[in-house]
């Protein structure tokens, strides 16, 4: 039903994933300024473990992390979608079950806008088509790019947390949480 959904902006092309962006996937994943803010990169086998999953949370949810496409400029430059988190979320969601926006590109198409651009798509069709209350994100603190974008598309802070895909005392364990209700984006949607 919503297996195939594809959700097009001004410049980009959210759509379901194709066997050829496991490649341009697999590159991204072993970009260690990609992969700053994650325990480590990702090997061949990671990356294709990662694209199983996200194809699986599609087949199991009918949405997920779509495949970004730049129409006659570049057939994969990363992934923006919803999700749900694979973890019980150590913090209290509004919204049954926890829905995480997400994104991750190439280096190659940062600072243009995009995350941002294909971000406000995921969350229209979060909120006006699936009728989630709320949409959360969340990164470690230092990372500043991501949480800029999603103070671009009026998330708040909430809270710090601690992750619990890592151990005690890994550096990254430490997140902060943004959230975004529905009722605060059919506002922000009125006065556009």
């Amino acid at each position: 039903m919503l297996a195939g959904v594809r959700l097009e902006t001004p410049r980009l092309v959210l759509r379901p994933w194709r066997m050829e962006d496991r490649e341009p996937f697999a590159l991204l994943n072993a970009d260690p300024e990609v992969m700053e803010y994650f325990p480590s990169t990702l090997s061949r086998e990671e990356s294709n473990a990662g694209a199983d999953r996200i194809e699986k949370h599609f087949q199991n949810h009918g949405y997920g992390l779509w495949a970004a496409e730049l129409p006659g400029l570049a057939p994969f430059i990363g992934y923006i979608g919803l999700m749900i988190p694979w973890f019980q979320v150590p913090f209290e969601s509004r919204s049954t079950p926890c829905v995480e926006i997400g994104w991750r590109l190439a280096r190659r198409w940062w600072g243009q806008g995009l995350a941002s651009e294909g971000s406000r798509a995921a969350l229209a069709f979060g909120f006006e088509h699936l009728n989630y209350s709320e949409i959360v994100s969340f990164t470690v603190p230092d990372n500043r790019r991501s949480r800029r974008v999603m103070e671009k598309l009026g998330m708040q802070y909430s809270e710090d947390f601690e992750h619990p895909g890592l151990e005690a005392g890994h550096p990254l364990r430490r997140h902060v949480l943004y959230r975004l209700a529905q009722s605060e984006w059919v506002s922000a949607r009125r006065s556009i």
